[in-house]
């Protein structure tokens, strides 16, 4: 869960997740080095009167700075390749879930299960208990179990909507009349809030998410309340 004045990411609670922290640290650290050189040349050609010759007209300086900065685009390109890849891999998921999008409410439907299927619709302000996210909370949680895989099918009724939650790494575009698909892993148990990442009309920012990961006798004991319910 993001806090006011938080800088970075938030904490992961999946693979992917992690694996995409891990890059952007290493993309930024690419980056500061790029822009201390960068800024010592400009202050050291600012701030001296003296002229090197060799700098003038020198093809070696040429050669590498043609060539490194493809080394370094490679170096961000190989790692940033492998986590799209890692992102698009679902192999034999454990549970599949179908979120479709509505103006302005997300539905789920667990498609392993006859009858197993509700909205979820963020509760107003005026019906929060203590402690709980304004904006963020909804009356029905995506419930999921821990350290299995998880796919979710992610279409809109309407218009564009998008599926996101930023602590799983999940982010997918829900187009109407087209079926895409994404998959996460929850590594620990918790809650984990998104939001409707695409804008999509009036209440547009009235679109949370919220997934539930719990160990897998929970999830167990939930889904059979939930088939007792309906």
């Amino acid at each position: 869960m993001a806090h006011p004045t938080q800088l970075g990411f938030q904490d992961a609670a999946s693979p992917v997740m992690e694996e995409l922290l891990h890059f952007h640290d290493h993309a930024l650290m690419i980056v500061f080095l790029i822009s201390t050189l960068v800024l010592y040349i400009i202050i050291a050609m600012v701030s001296t009167k003296l002229t090197n010759k060799y700098i003038l007209d020198s093809q070696e300086i040429e050669i590498v700075w043609t060539i490194l900065p493809a080394v370094i685009l490679v170096l961000i390109a190989l790692p940033s390749l492998r986590i799209l890849y890692l992102m698009d891999e679902i192999n034999d998921p454990h549970l599949t879930i179908q979120a479709m999008g509505h103006p302005w409410y997300w539905s789920y439907e667990y498609t392993d299960y006859e009858n197993l299927g509700f909205d979820s619709y963020m509760v107003p302000t005026q019906d929060l208990a203590p402690g709980q996210f304004r904006l963020l909370e909804t009356d029905h949680r995506m419930v999921v179990p821990m350290e299995s895989p998880v796919r979710v099918l992610v279409s809109a009724e309407d218009v564009l909507h998008s599926w996101a939650v930023p602590s799983l790494g999940v982010k997918m575009d829900a187009v109407p009349g087209r079926l895409n698909q994404t998959a996460f892993i929850a590594s620990r148990p918790g809650v984990f809030y998104g939001q409707c990442s695409e804008i999509c009309g009036a209440n547009h920012s009235f679109m949370p998410i919220v997934v539930e990961a719990v160990p897998l006798e929970h999830f167990e004991n939930w889904s059979s309340l939930m088939l007792e319910d309906a």
